[in-house]
C-alpha cells in the first residue's frame, strides 16, 4: 500500500518584488508547517510587510510563486485567497468603525459564506451563534453592542482578530499584532493569539519588532535583511546566530 505525502502547508518559491529599482523582496523561499506559530523579523525596511502584501496579492510579484496546501495561489485575486483560508490583519487597526462589535464580526461571517447581499434583509438573525462564539473566544462578548470606534486600542485589535476569525482562516498573517500597545496589552494579546491557535487549529505567521513577543511564542523564526532571508530556525538557533546578532538583534 502506498501513502500519499501531504503537501507542505504553506510555502513560497523565489518570491520577489522591486519598486523603482529598489529590491524590496528578493527570491524569498520559505516553508511553514500546519500548526506552526512562525515569526518573520528583520530591521525596518527589511521587506516584511511587502512580503505579506505579495502573499495576499495587495502587490503583484515580479517573480516567484506562492503555494497553500499544495495549490499554486500566486495568480488568485485577494478575495479568492481569503476564501481558500488565508486571512490578514494589519499594522494599523482595520475595523468597521461605525458598526457594532457584533455586526463587524457577523459581517465577516456573512461575506465568507457568500451571504453579503442579504445584509439589507434578514442578516440580523444569521450566524448569531457563530458570531458570539468568536466574541467569547476573543473576550469581547460584553462589548457586542458597542460601536467599534468607541473601543480602546487594545480592544480594537481584539476586534480585528475577531473579524479575521470570521473569515474562517486556516492561516492567519498578522502584521505587527501588538503595535501601539502597552506592555500589559501586548502580553494579553499574544496569550490570546496562542490560545486561539490551539483552540481553532490555526497556523499563525506574524511580523513583530518586540523580541520578547517573538521569542516568547514562536516555534519558528525567519529573519529578513534587505529583502532576503538570512536565517531561519527555532528560537534558540536564531538567538545564537552571529549574523542575526549583527544585523538585527545587536551585539551586547
Amino acid at each position: 500500500m502506498s501513502f500519499r505525502e501531504e503537501p507542505i502547508f504553506f510555502k513560497t518559491e523565489n518570491l520577489s518584488k522591486a519598486f523603482g529599482g529598489v529590491q524590496a523582496v528578493y527570491r524569498v523561499g520559505l516553508e511553514i508547517e500546519r500548526g506552526d506559530i512562525c515569526a518573520l523579523i528583520g530591521p525596518n525596511g527589511a521587506g516584511k510587510s511587502t512580503f505579506f502584501n505579495l502573499v495576499t496579492k495587495y502587490f503583484e510579484p515580479d517573480e516567484g510563486r506562492v503555494f497553500f496546501k499544495g495549490e499554486d495561489i500566486t495568480r488568485l485575486a485577494p478575495q479568492e485567497i481569503c476564501k481558500r483560508g488565508i486571512a490578514r490583519s494589519f499594522q494599523k487597526v482595520n475595523i468597521y468603525p461605525k458598526l457594532t462589535v457584533f455586526q463587524s464580526v457577523q459581517m465577516s461571517l456573512l461575506s465568507q459564506k457568500g451571504k453579503g447581499l442579504r445584509l439589507f434583509r434578514s442578516a440580523k438573525s444569521m450566524f448569531r451563534e457563530e458570531t458570539y462564539e468568536i466574541l467569547n473566544q476573543v473576550g469581547l462578548s460584553d462589548h457586542a453592542d458597542r460601536i467599534g470606534d468607541a473601543l480602546s486600542h487594545g480592544d480594537k485589535k481584539r476586534l480585528e482578530v475577531a473579524i479575521t476569525l470570521g473569515n474562517e482562516p486556516e492561516l492567519m498573517l498578522m502584521d505587527e499584532p501588538t503595535a501601539g500597545m502597552a506592555p500589559e496589552e501586548t502580553t494579553a494579546t499574544m496569550e490570546l493569539i496562542g490560545r486561539l491557535a490551539e483552540q481553532r487549529g490555526l497556523t499563525v505567521f506574524f511580523t513583530e519588532h518586540d523580541m520578547s513577543v517573538v521569542f516568547g511564542i514562536s516555534k519558528k523564526i525567519i529573519v529578513l535583511h534587505q529583502g532576503s532571508i538570512i536565517c531561519q530556525g527555532k528560537p534558540e538557533e536564531i538567538r545564537a546566530n552571529e549574523q542575526v546578532q549583527k544585523v538585527y538583534l545587536g551585539e551586547e
